[in-house]
């Protein structure tokens, strides 16, 4: 039995202010969030805007109510790498994740280059350091690092700060399972992203289904139990599980995320 340290990504909330998503992953019993600095609204639902890097009461408030509720942020998302941009002008974001206390942050390319990737990658992950924040990068299809032995390479490249977010459904469904996580070094592995899917599309947009419609861990067809099992006990493994269907049908946060949770801990039990 693997109990990982359970959490809830950001996306799964769809925009819930922050301080009422702590108390929302509190009462389902994860110690964990993943967080943007500027709320990604579901426009049907809403939730106002917000911004932790511009409205310095908020984060008083979301530190306050993580020490109230024990917890705390696994994963600052947001820090993406851009066709001609430089990371350097994530500094400021960088700082406020810090301040937050969060673990460590993720990263996404949409830059094409391969090799000013994995540069911005290793910028990255050492402003991230020396701010005492790790960095994962994520695997995802359709984008420059989008298969295994390049993720390999641009954590090679960057050096043992820099380690792989392991999203569930990118992972299955391009190929791999559990016995390609064996074959890593432990340490490779930072972070998990858990929902399940089928292994055929069920959206015409990869993009769609992944930001917007995933399912609970168990309905669906992926090898989550043995994937969960390979992966080191101490990492990690938060809900990405955006159900928006469910969402604008009225289903509260807390009725779509509570079969997620337990769904999650059968898996791992």
């Amino acid at each position: 039995m693997v109990m990982h340290p359970l959490g809830i990504e950001f996306i799964s909330v769809f925009g819930l202010p922050p301080v009422e998503f702590v108390h929302l992953a509190a009462d389902l019993g994860c110690r964990h969030i993943s967080t943007a600095l500027v709320g990604l609204q579901l426009e049907s639902l809403g939730y106002p805007p917000f911004s932790l890097k511009e409205d310095a009461a908020l984060r008083h408030a979301l530190i306050a109510a993580m020490a109230e509720r024990d917890v705390g942020i696994s994963l600052g998302e947001g820090m993406v790498i851009r066709p001609g941009a430089d990371v350097s002008s994530l500094t400021t974001d960088l700082d406020v994740m810090a301040e937050l206390g969060a673990a460590q942050v993720n990263s996404v390319s949409f830059e094409r280059d391969r090799g000013r990737t994995f540069d911005q990658l290793a910028l990255l992950s050492q402003l991230a350091s020396e701010r005492g924040l790790r960095t994962t990068v994520e695997m995802a299809p359709g984008t420059v690092i989008g298969d295994l032995p390049t993720a390999l390479a641009a954590i090679e490249h960057a050096g043992a700060q820099l380690q792989l977010c392991l999203d569930t459904m990118h992972w299955a469904r391009s190929g791999y399972g559990a016995s390609d996580i064996d074959a890593l070094d432990p340490n490779v592995i930072g972070y998990v992203q858990l929902s399940d899917t089928t292994m055929a599309p069920r959206l015409d947009s990869y993009l769609e289904e992944a930001m917007y419609e995933r399912m609970a861990p168990g309905d669906g067809e992926l090898p989550l139990r043995d994937i969960l099992a390979a992966v080191a006990p101490d990492v990690v493994v938060g809900l990405e599980i955006p159900m928006r269907a469910l969402a604008e049908a009225g289903v509260s946060a807390a009725d779509r995320l509570r079969p997620c949770v337990a769904g999650a801990r059968e898996l791992m039990s």
